[in-house]
């Protein structure tokens, strides 16, 4: 995708409708066009009946790009723009809010790789990222969901939380009344061989850690891409809700 000294950063992205009469994910990884070896990768996942979910995540896109063309990738606080980027989207879905008909929110993850191989991510909802070493997990983002707040009070375990009948509820997204939650993860140095991989709920309920690092190891990051997606497909056995993801691993040059 891009090169800087050392490494480059090779990507996919990957989206599929599920068994939804409506697409309601948007996910993008924009290269920075100034700046090699520099990526901002963003994920929506919208909620918000027909076309309203549609809207907001299309809002957390529009946002993402309008911010990026203005890093300065060499200067900017990336987590400030991360910051940024989840409040003015959340404050576009409110006011779009004002003239549909249904009340759209949207969850958020975003991660922003600089020249440095630093990361800073961000997220809001239950839309994950991931960081892998390796096929090794390394730390994913903490949903902000009501079965993730069961699970810290220990009141159930992390294996139940995936089959609770209210795993859908959200403690934090976008476009609601209350402001969104500003988690920031800063990771100092990705090393050759780690990957990051977004994903909304509808891709990430089928797979455990330890599947999702074999793969995204093991294949380029379009082949693991097309697989995670055929995979959760047949997982969901009909019954699968929109589903998307974006992959970004840093290689070696050769």
């Amino acid at each position: 995708m891009s090169t800087s000294p050392g490494y480059r950063l090779s990507a996919a992205t990957g989206i599929h409708r599920g068994d939804r009469a409506y697409q309601q994910d948007q996910v993008e990884i924009l290269p920075h066009h100034r700046v090699p070896g520099c990526a901002l990768a963003v994920l929506a996942d919208g909620m918000g009946g027909k076309s309203g979910g549609r809207k907001a995540a299309d809002q957390v896109i529009l946002t993402a790009r309008q911010l990026f063309e203005r890093h300065g990738a060499l200067q900017d606080d990336p987590g400030e723009l991360l910051k940024q980027l989840v409040l003015e989207a959340h404050l576009m879905i409110k006011l779009t809010a004002i003239t549909a008909e249904e009340e759209p929110h949207s969850t958020v993850t975003a991660y922003l790789i600089s020249p440095s191989r630093a990361c800073d991510i961000i997220h809001a909802g239950d839309s994950r990222v991931y960081h892998f070493r390796g096929p090794d997990l390394v730390k994913r983002t903490v949903d902000h969901s009501f079965v993730q707040r069961l699970v810290d009070e220990g009141q159930i375990a992390e294996e139940e939380a995936n089959n609770h009948p209210q795993s859908n509820l959200l403690t934090g997204c976008l476009g609601t009344f209350q402001d969104p939650p500003l988690t920031l993860h800063h990771i100092d140095r990705l090393e050759i061989g780690d990957s990051l991989l977004a994903c909304s709920d509808g891709l990430w309920h089928y797979f455990t850690p330890k599947e999702l690092g074999a793969i995204v190891h093991t294949l380029p990051p379009r082949e693991a891409s097309e697989m995670l997606v055929s995979k959760a497909r047949q997982r969901a056995r009909g019954a699968g809700d929109n589903l998307s993801l974006a992959l970004v691993r840093i290689e070696a040059l050769t």
